[in-house]
């Protein structure tokens, strides 16, 4: 995680910016405290804001160590990221996209004599390897992981294009498909 610079916030921007700065940063479930002392504000100013985001659904509320802590919440990820997707890209760059990582993924595959991420890891597993070589497989399993989340990310994307355009674009007297 990205060290803060109080001193900088303390100028350019407000206890609660820096609460959602250090929220947007988060890649476990964090205690408030720990929130608040990164974000250099009071806990309470902290847990004032953290429930905010919570009832705007940017976090989740949960427990660590039997302490109240936020996470980010998956769901809100999801469609950031799948709306992020359709508003910057076309529906045929999309469509390119998914071919481009299912190419890749093919070409893993192919290149370890596989079918599927599963295999490769029960071969991991299996296989006698030296240090170099499971390093190696670890870094393939992480790529295949990356290329499965990207394929997934795109297909949404895909499978929603229409009806985020639609919902996006300027107002008419015409009603949603939606509705």
């Amino acid at each position: 995680m990205a060290e803060s610079n109080p001193r900088s916030w303390r100028e350019d921007m407000s206890g609660r910016e820096r609460i959602r700065y250090v929220v947007e940063l988060l890649e476990e479930p964090t205690p408030v405290q720990e929130i608040a002392d990164r974000a250099n504000v009071s806990r309470a100013t902290a847990d004032d804001e953290l429930q905010r985001l919570q009832s705007d659904d940017w976090v989740t509320e949960t427990t660590v160590n039997g302490t109240k802590a936020y996470d980010l919440n998956p769901v809100r990820m999801l469609f950031d990221e799948v709306t992020n997707l359709i508003e910057k890209h076309s529906r045929d760059e999309l469509e390119s996209q998914l071919t481009d990582l299912k190419q890749e993924q093919e070409e893993l595959a192919d290149k370890y004599a596989v079918q599927s991420l599963n295999e490769f890891r029960e071969q991991f597993a299996a296989d006698e390897l030296s240090a170099d070589e499971l390093r190696e497989r670890r870094n393939v399993i992480a790529t295949w992981e990356s290329i499965n989340t990207e394929i997934g990310l795109v297909k949404h994307a895909l499978q929603l294009y229409g009806d985020v355009v639609e919902l996006s674009s300027p107002k008419t007297d015409s009603h949603s498909a939606l509705v």
